[in-house]
């Protein structure tokens, strides 16, 4: 054990220093080590120029690339109509210390607590610029802990303005929205919409057609056939025309967002023949598209098996697995012989 003077001393100085002033330099010594052993994200989209805008406040926010939405932190101070926090202290200190009051603590939960105390820092989209932000889903959280002490009855009477400013942004957006408000004032909403249907059709599509290898079992049709009072086995090769309509309605409709679409590209109808040369399940990925196809006919099977009738494993099948979007094709070629 170290008994110099020196370690006295320090160790003096530290008992005099509050819980707050030990988690702030514990937070300032960890940021400065942080920094020094990486590279600050950056943020891809921002507005600066053009905030978000809740009711009356305005709040510049920022995409990172990682994916995180960031609001500017002196945004939220200005936002939730804080003052600031004195001579020395930032605006992160400032907004930690309110949200770790006596008033407002015993609302905060120990993982809000932990992000507010830990503010991201980032590198804003046009030059080396450092921001410090959070992320957007902390500010309706912290107004839920500011209105719940108001409930309470236990907020001082000069953080009643910062109630009532909490009031008036929990009118303007939901928990779950403000992620969508964020990307719409950044622009990131197009691109994202396109990223995202870019990486699962990576993951879900094959580059390659693969060989043919049965994918749909006899039970799947046998089913189709005893719902829709069909005579089984059917006589020969000959299958209904619309089987292919029931297949893409109820199996390739109900796969992700434009995997249809694409496979369509793909595997195109002859204009002679009005048939696909390949199967489209010949077009769908070994690690993602072909268990996933596998998974989800064995389901269709399944609630076909517990059904009396087409009419009544329809309604069923719809509300146990609705389509991800209003892509129908009105297709009348088997896609599976």
């Amino acid at each position: 054990m170290d008994d110099s003077p020196q370690s006295k001393g320090g160790k003096a100085r530290a008992d005099k220093l509050t819980k707050l002033e030990r988690s702030t330099i514990a937070r300032r010594g960890a940021q400065e080590r942080w920094d020094k052993v990486r590279e600050l994200p950056k943020a891809t989209h921002g507005s600066a120029d053009r905030p978000l805008r809740i009711g009356d406040a305005e709040i510049p926010c920022y995409v990172l690339e990682d994916g995180r939405r960031v609001l500017s932190l002196g945004g939220m101070i200005r936002a939730l109509a804080m003052s600031g926090g004195g001579a020395g202290s930032g605006e992160g200190d400032r907004l930690f210390k309110f949200m770790d009051g006596k008033s407002i603590s015993q609302f905060v939960s120990s993982d809000l607590n932990d992000r507010i105390a830990n503010p991201i820092r980032f590198r804003a989209p046009t030059g080396g610029v450092l921001a410090t932000g959070y992320e957007a889903e902390i500010l309706p959280e912290i107004c839920d802990a500011v209105l719940s002490a108001r409930h309470a009855g236990v907020l001082q009477k000069q953080q009643l303005h910062i109630a009532q400013q909490c009031e008036a942004l929990v009118r303007s957006f939901a928990k779950l929205g403000i992620v969508a408000l964020v990307d719409e004032a950044t622009g990131y909403q197009a691109e994202r919409d396109r990223d995202e249907l870019h990486r699962i059709l990576e993951a879900y599509l094959s580059e390659e057609r693969l060989a043919w290898a049965k994918r749909f079992p006899d039970e799947f049709y046998k089913q189709i056939y005893r719902l829709r009072n069909w005579k089984w086995p059917p006589m020969g090769r000959a299958k209904p025309g619309v089987l292919g309509h029931i297949t893409n309605d109820v199996v390739y409709d109900r796969l992700p967002p434009g995997v249809l679409t694409e496979l369509q590209k793909r595997n195109p109808t002859n204009e002679e023949t009005k048939r696909r040369q390949w199967k489209h399940h010949q077009f769908l990925s070994q690690d993602f598209g072909q268990p996933d196809l596998r998974d989800h006919l064995l389901q269709v099977i399944a609630v076909m098996r517990v059904s009396r009738n087409w009419d009544s494993f329809k309604r069923a099948f719809d509300e146990a697995f609705p389509k991800p979007g209003s892509q129908i094709e009105m297709e009348f070629l088997s896609e599976e012989q």
